[in-house]
């Protein structure tokens, strides 16, 4: 199979906006948020142009340094990100949640760059910067999960230990059932690039495999030392 992928001309990318306007015609017509939907595919656009570009120039770069500063970056803003529910308790779970996502994400983000893949040099933006991204957010989401699910067991007066599991597992729901559908529902983002790129499907199958052992191991982990390192936070405001 050939290992290039077809580049899409702008003229046959205005295409794929066919259902996207006859969507929004519809929302028009039956007077829904049309609007939104039309802000939404702009900012869309906007920020995927954007990334392009940034990412083009991060790929040429080779100092390890702007890469390390780039993922920390990502780690503080998933870190904040997945606390927009806690409330008033947004500022005093940072720090927990900064080094839950950080302990588990880097761990996990090392050791698949460096024993899976073994990348050459360790920082090869184009590796790094995608994985750490689907690494980053997952454990964001699952973080982001456990702190709003803790917080309501805690509210109902259930003891610490029953919360703490009840919210460990709610925040891994997403991620064991998208371990249950794919291949069988879908095929993930990944899997379906690679493939239309001409790699072979069992290798794409390999990477995926690679990809959902990596973002349930962060998820779980970073979620599990938020829970344990948060324990203080949550008895010093008052939440049992």
């Amino acid at each position: 199979m050939t290992n290039t992928i077809q580049n899409i001309p702008l003229l046959n990318l205005a295409i794929a906006f066919v259902p996207v306007l006859a969507a929004i015609a519809i929302m028009f017509k039956w007077s829904l948020a049309a609007n939104r939907a039309v802000y939404a595919i702009g900012r869309m656009l906007a920020q995927l142009l954007l990334i392009g570009y940034f990412l083009a120039y991060i790929f040429e770069s080779d100092s390890a340094m702007v890469i390390v500063l780039i993922l920390a970056v990502m780690v503080a803003a998933s870190s904040w990100i997945a606390l927009g529910a806690a409330g008033e308790m947004r500022n005093s779970l940072f720090t927990s949640s900064f080094l839950a996502i950080l302990i588990g994400g880097v761990f996990t983000l090392g050791l698949v760059t460096q024993g899976v893949l073994a990348t050459d040099p360790w920082f090869l933006p184009q590796t790094m910067i995608p994985l750490a991204g689907m690494i980053f957010a997952n454990s964001m989401n699952s973080v982001s999960l456990a702190a709003e699910r803790l917080q309501a067991e805690l509210n109902h007066k259930m003891d610490w230990t029953s919360a703490r599991n009840t919210a460990f597992q709610a925040a891994m729901i997403p991620i064991i059932n998208s371990l249950f559908a794919v291949g069988l529902v879908s095929l993930p983002g990944m899997m379906t690039g690679q493939i239309l790129s001409g790699v072979s499907p069992l290798i794409a199958a390999r990477y995926q495999i690679m990809v959902m052992c990596m973002v349930f191991g962060s998820a779980g982990i970073s979620t599990a030392i938020f829970l344990v390192i948060g324990k203080s936070k949550f008895q010093l405001s008052g939440v049992r």
